[in-house]
């Protein structure tokens, strides 16, 4: 038959690098061992046209001089910095936006993605099912205290119902039939035979629901509720086996069992049997299959006139929910 996009974190700027300081380089320290004259001691006049030849920069200003060549210039290093700072933000802006749109997209619908929406698959659109209330004190049909895997809820709360857009068939509006309308499905040559079966299986009733839709396909649902499920799993022989056709239907005088059938959404401990009519079929192609769940036996019958035939992915999903709710 049950979206959030990442926002990306901005990188910040990283804090610009202090600027080195340096000596000044001019500056060249006074050598350790030349000797300071005393406060007393006599100034020697020098004759203002007589030049004064420049001292010789001791070793520890040139080594001084040597590092300052060596390091680069503050400008050109905070430039470079900043350069380096720009690139690094961008690469991690656009990481971010690239990591927020691939969450936003693994975490969206696959409908809701540009490009990749899923068509639609040929499944009915059915309410939403639920169980019905049990009389208290009374177990479901596959519960350790209900050995004798009997339904106590109203088996008519049971059947399935008609999906979005169809056309309720009045004389299958899910209450009560008799056992003359269950037989009508099938051919005429086995209707007494099997009307004999029904009489000794301590058959309790029948309810049933039909339905068309809008593209012509023809939907009937029977459930029969027997006495025990010894009388419903005998019935079952009679009707169906995976090793013969069984009985035939109205309208479908070939029948095999469909092969594309997986078993898909089966209730455990129930078991379903599907059938299709293959071609070449007449003026309808009919396709039906059992489900037995305890003392309970559901047929669900799908046919549709012309040449297209009926689709299988409604049947299959009409005969799962069946299944479901039965369990």
């Amino acid at each position: 038959m049950t979206e959030q996009t990442a926002t990306p974190t901005a990188a910040t700027e990283e804090p610009a690098v202090p600027e080195q300081e340096l000596p000044p380089t001019g500056a060249v320290p006074a050598a350790a061992s030349e000797p300071v004259p005393a406060a007393d001691a006599p100034v020697t006049d020098v004759p203002a046209t007589q030049p004064v030849p420049a001292a010789e920069p001791p070793a520890a200003a040139e080594q001084a001089l040597a590092v300052a060549e060596s390091v680069p210039a503050p400008k050109s290093s905070r430039r470079v910095l900043r350069a380096v700072a720009r690139w690094t933000a961008a690469v991690l802006v656009l990481g971010g936006l690239g990591t927020g749109t691939a969450l936003g997209i693994t975490s969206m619908e696959r409908t809701a993605v540009p490009g990749l929406a899923t068509e639609g698959d040929g499944r009915w659109d059915y309410p939403e099912l639920s169980l019905p209330a049990l009389p208290a004190g009374s177990p479901r049909p596959f519960n350790e205290a209900n050995v004798a895997e009997v339904h106590h809820a109203d088996v008519r709360k049971l059947l399935l119902p008609a999906p979005a857009g169809a056309t309720a068939d009045k004389k299958l509006a899910g209450g009560w039939v008799s056992t003359a309308q269950y037989l009508s499905v099938y051919q005429k040559s086995k209707r007494a035979e099997l009307g004999q079966v029904l009489k000794d299986s301590a058959l309790r009733h029948i309810t049933a629901r039909g339905w068309s839709m809008p593209d012509g396909t023809s939907s009937r649902i029977y459930l029969l509720q027997f006495n025990s499920t010894a009388f419903a799993e005998a019935f079952r022989d009679e009707i169906s086996d995976k090793t013969s056709i069984g009985a035939q239907l109205i309208g479908s005088p070939r029948t095999d069992l469909d092969e594309t059938w997986s078993s898909g959404g089966r209730v455990e401990n129930t078991a379903t049997y599907a059938y299709a009519e293959d071609k070449p079929y007449g003026s309808e192609q009919v396709r039906h299959g059992y489900v037995l769940s305890g003392d309970t036996l559901a047929l669900v019958v799908q046919s549709r006139k012309g040449k297209a035939g009926t689709e299988r992915i409604p049947f299959h999903q009409t005969l799962i929910l069946q299944n479901q709710l039965l369990g």
